[in-house]
């Protein structure tokens, strides 16, 4: 009787989270189903038939050829590149001095940093705008890297992970004689490196995703990301949804690679970082 009461037990403990699973799994298949259904077959039927017959790769080969995807994917690739590390950089200088160094209006720099977070982005969109008109930077890749290397949300995770770090290690570190740069660096720096390896997965989302500023700001197709090929692509092909269709799943390829490769160290930072 144990084991079938245990085995019972587990099946209702797994049930919820096969559920769940289903829910957020099951529109990708649907998706992942219409850019390799053919067309003699419905993708609108209720319901949803997942299985095409026969699948195709028609679709993948349009999508891509309708539009420059190699340009928009190298364009996305180059704005991950350069805004990772320097928001990374940014929030740390940033977040230090709020945690570790004591100075006039410490607790008020850092309330204006947090109350804007609460600041819908959409909010920000003219001022941004109006400042890059001034510098003459719309419609250039320095427009789209310069508002994502600011976080409050950064600055507030570090800052926290800043403040966490023991008051005797950073006074021992000034007793032998270190600076502030080499205790920020030397010393905090590889303490609160899991909660920079998760900004950095947050920041990498942020930006592959990123549609509404780089709609605003820029003109130029060749200079366009993934999300902005995507939104191009729809223009294109009107209501041809398996080429949608390929076309998103082309778009989520390069974040499953790194999810898959990364997947160990993505949940050991993240861990680390709840536990920190």
């Amino acid at each position: 009787m144990r084991p079938t009461s245990l085995s019972a037990r587990t099946v209702l403990r797994y049930a919820p989270l096969v559920l769940i699973a289903c829910v957020f799994v099951g529109p990708f298949l649907i998706l992942l189903s219409s850019a390799i259904k053919p067309a003699s077959q419905d993708v609108f039927g209720f319901p949803p038939d997942l299985i095409p017959r026969p699948p195709v790769a028609d679709y993948f080969v349009e999508a891509w050829s309708t539009i420059p995807y190699a340009r928009f994917l190298i364009n996305s690739v180059i704005y991950i590149v350069i805004i990772i590390p320097l928001y990374l950089a940014v929030s740390a200088l940033t977040a230090y001095p709020l945690a570790r160094i004591a100075f006039r209006g410490r607790g008020l720099f850092f309330l204006l940093f947090l109350s804007t977070m609460f600041l819908p982005g959409e909010l920000m969109l003219i001022p941004r705008f109006l400042v890059m008109s001034q510098l003459r930077l719309t419609d250039t890749y320095t427009a789209v890297i310069l508002p994502a290397i600011l976080s409050s949300l950064g600055i507030f995770l570090l800052r926290q992970a800043f403040a966490q770090i023991p008051d005797e290690v950073v006074e021992a570190a000034r007793i032998d004689g270190a600076g502030e740069f080499a205790i920020f660096w030397r010393v905090c720096i590889p303490v609160v490196r899991p909660t920079l390896a998760v900004l950095s997965i947050l920041g990498f989302i942020s930006v592959w995703n990123s549609f509404i500023w780089p709609l605003v700001v820029l003109t130029s197709q060749s200079k366009f990301p993934i999300t902005l090929g995507l939104a191009y692509l729809t223009g294109v092909s009107g209501t041809d949804v398996r080429g949608l269709a390929a076309g998103t799943i082309i778009s989520l390829v390069p974040v499953l690679i790194i999810f898959v490769l990364l997947q160990r160290h993505i949940l050991n930072s993240m861990s680390g970082a709840v536990k920190g």
